[in-house]
């Protein structure tokens, strides 16, 4: 397996698990991980935010941990970089207003590179107008916009994730088995037990 250099756009109030559990893995079985969020250096952190689901009419939200940062979005170029994650939480509702993180979208979506996002982060991916005729799960709250953005909304269960092409997708961290074994393998990577 030729190890892959990954770019996570990530920003404060992240979803916690949506942001460690990936990074974490992807480093794990030795792809390189640059998780960079635009107005921060490398060293510096984002706070991000525990999202459940208890039983309420949408998900709860309760401080998580401080994430650091390996990388700094102002050094980095999108064209060294063979796949693209994007976590969910709150951080992609204001990361999509930066013309320079959509820009870097584009570039992925464009190249035909992985692209895996998760939860909100169908946010940037609706923002970015990389959506049209394409089909993307995401948290149901964001289906609209993935529709909107001339997609279709996959409504699939929590724990579920879909593949369309270069795009996997997911509605939320209960999927990261799924969510994360599909990406492996559009990016070429194999795990054997």
């Amino acid at each position: 397996m030729a190890a892959k250099k990954i770019l996570m756009i990530t920003g404060d109030f992240t979803e916690d698990y949506e942001t460690m559990v990936p990074f974490q893995a992807l480093l794990m079985i030795g792809h390189t991980v640059h998780a960079v969020c635009p107005g921060k250096q490398a060293g510096e952190q984002v706070k991000t935010a525990v999202h459940d689901f208890e039983g309420d009419q949408t998900y709860s939200e309760k401080p998580g941990h401080h994430f650091t940062l390996n990388a700094t979005f102002a050094d980095v170029k999108p064209a060294d970089y063979d796949a693209l994650v994007i976590p969910g939480g709150r951080a992609p509702e204001y990361l999509r207003l930066n013309p320079e993180v959509l820009a870097a979208v584009r570039h992925f979506a464009e190249a035909g590179k992985p692209i895996a996002a998760i939860c909100h982060g169908a946010q940037l991916l609706s923002a970015a107008g990389v959506l049209t005729g394409r089909s993307c799960s995401a948290y149901p709250a964001c289906g609209p916009e993935v529709v909107a953005a001339g997609g279709r909304y996959a409504d699939i269960p929590v724990d579920q994730a879909t593949v369309d092409g270069n795009l996997v997708t997911a509605p939320a961290w209960p999927a990261h088995p799924d969510w994360l074994a599909k990406f492996l393998k559009v990016l070429g990577s194999r795990i054997e037990a």
